[in-house]
């Protein structure tokens, strides 16, 4: 039996075959890391191919290709951005501020930001990302709901817009940071004092320059950078010479391990996914992306708390075949709010 096993990928997707479909299982990294150790702002404002190398040589590398095949993808040259036709998930911050900027972002299923994409929102507005895959705005002047979608895609993101005075704050403030999150999965920072452009942010963990995905002046989405380990780290944000008080956050990491082998009409297979960084139980939920191939048991999405534990603290799903095809199952931690963590 082989078994895919992914030493960073506390999220990813588990992509595998039903009856001769040739393709195998692979685990891949849901979202996008910065290409270089310092992702410094002067460096992101323009799209920089070499994040989508480096998705793809870890895509490749824990696949169960070839030597060979690894090494013919370190040469070859780095891959364009994704056409706009590719985006699949928008990133807008959970609220924003009446007449103040904001940032929005959107990848690409695979993780990378997308370019030249166009956003439509409910209010009539309309907005294309830039070469760093993102956009920035200035949230109506109305306060209430607001939804935007990826033109020509289904589905629709909400935020809301809040009056200038719920807003203000003397200094910067951290309302609300997850107490664990994922090494390779954006996570949400709560507060006020923030910058609505993203560049302007300054987000380090654990001293390593994080990237700011998506902002508005009370929310943050931010992706840990490549060289954080798992366990705790401490994060500092600052923006325009204001800054709060630093907070922990407990990183870990996913193991993902699944049988690489056909998979046929009616069996059933195990994914399992281990949890380091931490013995607490976690909430992972996995979604079906191809219903039509595979089924999901216990619905789709599903969600398991992993068992918890200092030698072994995993969790697992279970798919049934339904037909021949490629299945795919993404698995990733769920995330949880709370008051920051300032030990």
């Amino acid at each position: 039996m082989n078994f895919i096993k992914s030493d960073r990928a506390i999220e990813g997707r588990i992509r595998g075959s039903s009856t001769e479909m040739p393709q195998v299982a692979d685990a891949i990294q849901e979202f996008l890391s910065p290409a270089s150790p310092a992702f410094r702002r002067r460096e992101i404002l323009h799209y920089n191919s070499s994040m989508a190398r480096r998705r793809q040589l870890f895509f490749v590398a824990f696949s169960f290709a070839s030597i060979p095949a690894l090494q013919l993808a370190a040469q070859q040259a780095p891959l364009a951005p994704p056409a706009p036709a590719a985006a699949r998930i928008l990133l807008l911050p959970r609220r924003i501020v009446s007449g103040e900027r904001a940032t929005l972002a959107v990848l690409d299923s695979s993780g990378r930001l997308a370019p030249g994409v166009t956003i439509d929102f409910s209010n009539g507005d309309h907005i294309r990302t830039d070469s760093t895959g993102r956009a920035l705005f200035v949230a109506p002047l109305n306060p209430g709901v607001i939804y935007g979608s990826i033109a020509g895609r289904p589905g629709r993101v909400s935020t809301v817009i809040l009056k200038p005075t719920e807003a203000s704050a003397p200094a910067m403030e951290i309302s609300a940071a997850p107490l664990v999150a994922s090494l390779t999965d954006r996570f949400e920072i709560s507060g006020k004092g923030f910058c609505g452009d993203a560049d302007a942010n300054q987000v380090a963990i654990a001293d390593h320059g994080a990237l700011v995905l998506a902002s508005s002046p009370v929310a943050l989405t931010v992706l840990p950078p490549a060289e954080l380990g798992a366990g705790p780290a401490k994060v500092t944000v600052s923006c325009a010479k204001r800054d709060a008080p630093g907070f922990s956050v407990v990183f870990v990491e996913l193991e993902l391990q699944a049988d690489s082998s056909p998979l046929k009409r009616g069996e059933h297979r195990t994914l399992t996914v281990r949890v380091r960084g931490t013995a607490e139980r976690i909430s992972l939920e996995a979604r079906n992306l191809a219903p039509e191939v595979a089924e999901l048991e216990g619905g789709n999405p599903v969600r398991r708390l992993s068992s918890g534990g200092e030698d072994e603290n995993a969790a697992a799903f279970e798919v049934v075949g339904r037909k021949n095809g490629t299945f795919l199952i993404s698995i990733r931690l769920v995330p949880a709010l709370g008051r920051p963590d300032r030990r």
